[in-house]
């Protein structure tokens, strides 16, 4: 009877599965909806997991009947208590274990020797192992407190500015063309998002839509592509939110890497969240990189963390 593994990588906006066989060949996929309980709630969480679980055995089943689950390993966002007393109740997936998100994701970057990860996704968070081998995680407070260069706050300054537009205030310089009666892109795509077309309809929708907090981060990915495409505004919002992000950076390194005699020390970095190596808003976001102690290299993750989630099993 063949074994197989199952990695997840579980996120405010998605929950990826992966199902690896003994070669570490990939045999199934599911993606589900977020399931950080910060976002949707704890019930909602579990039964998104447990759903997201089972469409993953049943491909399993369908293409290698008899396939046996030897061990699976949930990289999670959110509480890890939570989720470690979450993986206690899985059953019929072989060894569950629980962990934080960022681990798969430094492990994938660093290969076990000293790094560093700056993640902006829905959430943001840097997670760091020193030249001592001790392990560092900051930032991940959630939407309620700030996550700077995650989508949620990437979505927050960028509804704000385009709702200043709605309300009739003239933009920004580098918003629209000057005598132009036209809306931003930046507006355009909020009202396209919403189905709404004024300040008043968009506004009472975030405020009394219960998943708020969803719906304002999952506006991130269009930002993102409109400042690829060279939007003045929405490059701007990037980079002042990374340039926040950028002192956290900075207080993370200042603590591992705080000797004089190591100010040359090669630091690798990589960063697994789209907002970090946006293209052009690279250019506008240069004042945010970090002062670093040390020369940090900073590398785009090419990999999907559930496929890291399941190599770590």
């Amino acid at each position: 009877m063949d074994s197989y593994k199952i990695g997840v990588d579980g996120g405010g906006m998605k929950t990826e599965c992966i199902l690896i066989d003994a070669r570490g060949a990939v045999a199934a996929r599911h993606t589900a909806a977020g399931c950080n309980p910060s976002l949707v709630g704890p019930e909602m969480a579990r039964k998104t997991l447990a759903g997201a679980l089972q469409a993953l055995l049943a491909q399993a089943q369908t293409k290698h009947p008899g396939s046996k689950i030897s061990a699976t390993l949930l990289c999670m966002a959110g509480s890890p208590p939570f989720w470690r007393e979450a993986a206690t109740g899985i059953k019929d997936y072989g060894t569950v274990t629980a962990v934080p998100d960022s681990l798969p994701v430094l492990e994938l970057a660093t290969g076990g020797a000293p790094g560093l990860v700056l993640h902006a996704g829905t959430g943001s968070f840097v997670a760091a192992r020193a030249p001592d081998g001790s392990m560092h995680y900051a930032g991940g407070l959630g939407w309620r407190f700030g996550d700077s260069g995650s989508g949620h706050v990437l979505g927050r300054r960028a509804i704000a500015r385009a709702l200043l537009e709605l309300q009739g205030w003239p933009a920004e310089a580098g918003d629209r063309k000057p005598d132009s009666e036209k809306r931003s892109p930046l507006a355009e795509a909020l009202c396209e998002y919403t189905s709404l077309g004024g300040y008043v309809a968009i506004s009472r929708l975030f405020y009394s839509a219960a998943d708020a907090n969803v719906k304002i981060a999952a506006f991130a990915p269009r930002i993102v592509e409109l400042a690829e495409h060279g939007c003045g505004p929405a490059q701007q919002v990037i980079a002042e939110s990374l340039a926040e992000f950028a002192v956290l950076v900075n207080r993370v390194l200042a603590k591992i890497l705080p000797a004089a005699g190591i100010r040359n020390h090669q630091f690798p970095a990589a960063s697994p969240g789209p907002c970090l190596i946006v293209r052009p808003a690279c250019t506008p976001c240069a004042p945010s990189r970090p002062r670093r102690p040390g020369r940090c290299s900073c590398n785009p993750l090419p990999i999907r963390p559930s496929r890291a989630c399941a190599g770590c099993c």
